[in-house]
């Protein structure tokens, strides 16, 4: 498991399903796998993840506050034309 507040890795990860998107087979999404068990979960719209045993020192240090969520196709993908003259 990571300390990234965005996104986790690992396997037997504890969190409500309605509020992550999850990656139980990473090879699918072109993710990394570590071992047979590893699985991904993401954070959606505007929330983190917080561990319970620090969950008020988390919570009140990013609530309300943009965290970025990575890089998005916009900054990744980049346009490719190829163009030929009507003579050609």
């Amino acid at each position: 498991v990571n300390s990234n507040l965005r996104y986790k890795q690992g396997k037997n990860l504890g969190f409500e399903g309605d509020k992550v998107f999850q990656a139980t087979k990473p090879e699918r999404f072109f993710l990394p796998k570590q071992n047979v068990s590893t699985s991904y979960v993401f954070a959606i719209e505007d929330q983190f993840f917080a561990y319970p045993n620090n969950y008020n020192y988390y919570v009140n240090f990013y609530k309300d506050t943009f965290q970025h969520g990575g890089v998005s196709l916009e900054e990744m993908i980049i346009p490719f034309v190829l163009l030929s003259s009507k003579n050609a």
